[in-house]
């Protein structure tokens, strides 16, 4: 059962939420297009959590949500046996000892005008890189090499491990193709491209002096709700002593490179791991809050 709740209001007169961390925000478009005081077009609304596991999941909460992953797999595979007919596609460049440090490298006809990263999601714990092949046609018909990696999943490694398996793959990457490096990743991907830009990076100064842009679609990137859920026998998030098994917000780069976008993973509203996809995201809004880039997408589905 989800229901409304007030929540009181800080001395700026914004909800002060996060004193509430069982409540998730939802935004709800009102009819009107008439501007509100404060300049938005957004009314906002509490609802309480009372189940995790469902709040997190995503195939029973999405209209159809049955149809996947197994519906990625025929255009993916097309994809793929397109551009391997052409002579521009390299599968299972390995990047690391373990099994699944694998990526697939598509090329553009001519010189390749970037490198565009995509990692895909699964709650760091499902799927791989032949699912998204497809997603790479936008970039490469745009001039774009693309590159799919992946990564060991949860419980063999911890999300720490992956995060450090998904950047040696962006440095392996990047020394195979000129210019700059764009990121991108959906919900655990999302999370895992966003550490790239984090102040905690593991990737090396140079890799990360390239990267132009990162986007996180429907990241997850606030960890500590799914303390909650019962996926986390397998993430482990919280356990053990080193700081980067904490659950928490990670500060950004001085200069963080890029905008993020999109919305949290899972049934509708905005959850948890949506109130702050990452320190830069917040200062953006603020500062530029007509600026499309940084907006979240009421309704939009993971």
């Amino acid at each position: 059962m989800k229901s409304a709740v007030a929540i009181p209001h800080s001395k700026s007169g914004r909800a002060d939420w996060r004193k509430f961390p069982e409540y998730v925000l939802a935004v709800r478009r009102p009819a009107t297009s008439a501007l509100r005081p404060n300049g938005s077009r957004h009314a906002v609304i509490f609802h309480q959590i009372s189940d995790w596991n469902d709040a997190y999941a995503n195939g029973p909460n999405i209209p159809g949500g049955e149809r996947w992953p197994a519906a990625w797999v025929q255009p993916a595979q097309a994809y793929r046996d397109e551009l391997q007919a052409s002579g521009r596609a390299t599968f299972d460049i390995g990047y690391g000892e373990r099994p699944r440090n694998r990526f697939d490298l598509f090329r553009p006809e001519g010189r390749a005008k970037g490198l565009v990263v995509f990692v895909h999601g699964g709650f760091w714990r499902a799927l791989d890189k032949s699912f998204w092949s497809h997603l790479a046609r936008g970039s490469i018909e745009s001039g774009y090499a693309v590159a799919i990696p992946s990564y060991t999943l949860c419980p063999a490694v911890r999300i720490a491990d992956i995060t450090r398996e998904v950047a040696a793959a962006i440095e392996l990457m990047a020394s195979m193709v000129e210019g700059p490096v764009f990121l991108t990743g959906h919900s655990a991907g999302g999370h895992l491209v966003t550490r790239m830009i984090s102040a905690t990076s593991p990737l090396p100064d140079l890799v990360r002096a390239r990267i132009r842009n990162t986007i996180s679609i429907s990241g997850v990137h606030d960890l500590r709700p799914m303390l909650n859920t019962a996926m986390n026998a397998d993430l482990r998030i919280g356990r053990g002593g080193s700081a980067d098994r904490k659950p928490g917000i990670v500060g950004a780069l001085g200069q963080c490179p890029g905008d993020m976008l999109g919305r949290q993973c899972g049934a509708p509203g905005i959850h948890p791991s949506e109130r702050t996809s990452c320190q830069h995201l917040d200062r953006a809004r603020r500062a530029n809050p007509h600026d499309r880039r940084t907006r979240p997408a009421p309704f939009q589905r993971h």
